[in-house]
């Protein structure tokens, strides 16, 4: 075991990047603004946010495509959209993420739900993320960003915007490829895989042909026309196309042939349509994803290899109606989505191409959600009210129409603010939020795990309270909340054949996040933050663990910055966790080590238009986990699980050139 040293156990009581700008808009979010800069390891958004954000983990799931929770949720229980359209992944064993469906540098802001809090959107039970994307404008603008960084890495980003008064237009393109990173130890993603395998016994090695492959290429591109129509009107135009081709993932049982995804938006906006009626808007998205995974390159797919090709299509539309009354801010909506899930599994002969076997892994399924919402905001001298309230009706069809479910659920949230001066004030929220179980869960076939079609919805019930400070000497925003789940979905062993099995039962997860700087003098700033959270089954079986899986331990970081020059900045920073050890082992997690690692890094502002940034991260080359291995992701067969080490020494440089 890796000792922690003094600096890590300081760093260990706190979390939050350098640079992070955090807007104080109360206890239900957090925004991260200038997402690219804090993404220059790569495009990946899940890692950028982990390092942000002090409520959010990453689940390391390859070089790439890497996954999030929100104060140990993820999967369903926290939703994601993009510029109001609500995003879903394919794959079943979330290789495919919805944040992998976009990347860095299209991001403007990324907003943050922290608990059940957000009544605009289908199923935000836990928290949520809205991101949302540069915008087009009149001006002629550009910019271009090079990338390269260990193991091979290289990025190339640009973007551009121009227009007039009547049409503006805007494209962002971005292309990434790597080589396998290494851990501290030297080894490749397919050598951590083989040498799991001597160890253990477990897992599908690498065919030797294929123990070299590249990790991932990545390409994206998105493109924006925002329309003037008449006077406050105002008609939105978005594609985004998304390209991930040959992606490692060493601690699966298969790797993704490819992730190819589409997201469509139409909107109308009309603003300042009365004195009391400020605005309207109308959308309508679309999206699908196109997901095959598969063993070519595995030991055991020499002669035959086997696929398991998934699709997912996500369809809604939402109107919004704000108003103004009396002081009295009021938002009431309408929301419909309609989302089809399927997968087929296949056998595949090398030589002759031949396929066989052809079965569903997840019957064709559809997802069909209609809502009505409303939030109320007032203030009263130093007291600010917020309240929500969201009624859900959602059918799930599928194949055998005996197994066919529908879902009524009623969301609401208070959230309070109360100022003690002009800088600092108290918050108190309540909230209560639903989801409904996916066809995965209902419906899913195979790979040892038994679906349950008789899956009840998850409702959570949440406090949040807190404070929170920004004067000339320090900012400071500390959290804590206590979520109860009823009918909570999890993976659970059967002691039989399938070895787990989806069941309800109900849990709670605690905790608290602290985020703060304090400003020593002009040039010098130190940020710090931490989170720490503990998740219970409240009636654990007998011979169980009380633990509930992807509760990481107590995790930081401090960052000391010196801004030594006009928009240059020189950080150093480090990172720490303590021993994972409160663990559900009989769900696959296994106890991993405490860690410490030291990052530094260089941004240097040559003039207003040429930026350069260096940077090292992981110094000192040590090896470490960040992510465990909670059976819900399916990983590599049975337990013993592999644990996937993080990069080793990386480092990187960025040139950012704007025009």
């Amino acid at each position: 075991m890796k000792k922690i040293t003094t600096l890590s156990i300081i760093a260990a009581c706190a979390l939050s990047a350098a640079e992070v700008q955090l807007a104080p808009i109360g206890v239900e979010a957090t925004v991260m603004t200038d997402v690219a800069q804090k993404a220059q390891t790569s495009a990946d958004v899940a890692q950028a946010l982990s390092d942000a954000v002090p409520s959010i983990d990453m689940s390391r799931r390859s070089g790439i495509a890497n996954d999030v929770y929100i104060r140990g949720q993820k999967r369903d229980n926290i939703s994601v959209e993009v510029d109001g359209t609500k995003v879903c992944g394919a794959c079943p064993n979330r290789m495919d993420p919805p944040v992998s469906h976009i990347v860095a540098n299209q991001i403007e802001t990324i907003e943050v739900i922290e608990g059940p809090y957000d009544v605009e959107t289908f199923g935000t039970l836990s928290g949520g993320l809205k991101i949302t994307t540069k915008k087009p404008s009149a001006e002629e603008q550009g910019e271009i960003n090079l990338g390269f960084g260990s193991f091979g890495y290289k990025k190339f980003g640009a973007n551009g915007s121009g227009g007039n008064d009547i049409l503006r237009v805007s494209a962002t393109v971005s292309t990434e490829t790597s080589d396998q990173y290494r851990d501290g130890d030297g080894n490749t993603l397919t050598e951590q895989l083989a040498n799991f395998k001597l160890l253990t016994g477990a897992g599908n090695p690498y065919a030797p042909a294929y123990k070299d492959e590249p990790a991932y290429t990545k390409k994206s591109a998105m493109v924006k026309a925002f329309v003037k129509t008449l006077e406050n009107q105002e008609l939105r135009l978005s594609v985004t196309a998304n390209r991930s081709d040959g992606v490692l993932y060493a601690n699966s049982s298969m790797d993704a042939r490819y992730d190819y995804s589409n997201i469509y938006s139409i909107e109308y906006n009309i603003d300042d349509i009365s004195d009391i009626y400020k605005n309207i808007n109308l959308q309508y998205y679309y999206s699908d994803v196109d997901h095959p995974m598969d063993t070519m390159y595995r030991v055991n797919g020499t002669l035959n290899y086997s696929t398991n090709q998934l699709k997912t299509t996500m369809q809604g539309i939402k109107l919004k109606n704000s108003f103004n009354l009396q002081g009295h801010e009021i938002l009431v909506g309408l929301d419909g989505s309609r989302r089809t899930w399927e997968g087929q599994s296949y056998m595949t002969n090398v030589a002759t191409g031949t396929v066989s076997g052809i079965s569903d892994s997840i019957p064709l399924t559809t997802t069909d959600n209609s809502a009505i919402f409303a939030k109320l905001l007032k203030s009263f001298g130093k007291f600010d009210v917020e309240l929500g309230t969201r009624y859900d009706y959602t059918t799930i069809r599928t194949k055998d129409a005996t197994l066919n479910k529908d879902f009524n659920a009623l969301n609401a949230n208070l959230i309070t603010s109360y100022y003690l001066d002009s800088s600092s004030k108290l918050f108190l929220a309540l909230g209560q939020a639903s989801r409904v179980p996916d066809a995965r869960e209902l419906y899913w076939f195979g790979m040892g795990i038994q679906n349950n079609p008789d899956l009840d919805q998850t409702t959570n019930q949440e406090i949040d309270l807190g404070y929170e400070t920004d004067n000339e000497s320090f900012k400071l925003k500390a959290k804590a909340f206590y979520s109860m789940l009823h009918n909570y979905i999890y993976l659970r062993p059967t002691g039989a054949s399938p070895a787990y099995e989806f069941v309800n039962l109900d849990a709670t997860v605690y905790g608290a996040e602290l985020a703060a700087s304090i400003y020593m003098g002009d040039a010098w700033t130190l940020d710090m933050g931490a989170a720490y959270k503990v998740g219970e089954k409240n009636s654990p079986a007998a011979n169980e663990s009380k633990n509930l899986a992807d509760m990481t331990p107590l995790n930081g970081n401090v960052a000391l910055n010196y801004e030594y020059a006009n928009n240059s900045l020189a950080t150093l920073e480090v990172q720490a966790s303590q021993k994972w050890d409160k663990i559900d082992d009989a769900a696959g997690e296994q106890e991993i080590d405490a860690w410490s690692i030291l990052n530094a890094k260089l941004k240097h502002a040559v003039n207003k238009k040429f930026d350069i940034t260096l940077g090292v991260n992981n110094i000192f080359d040590e090896t470490y986990a960040v992510s465990n291995t909670y059976i819900d992701l399916k990983l590599i067969g049975n337990a013993p699980i592999m644990v996937l080490n993080e990069p080793g020494r990386y480092v990187y440089t960025n040139l950012d050139f704007k025009f």
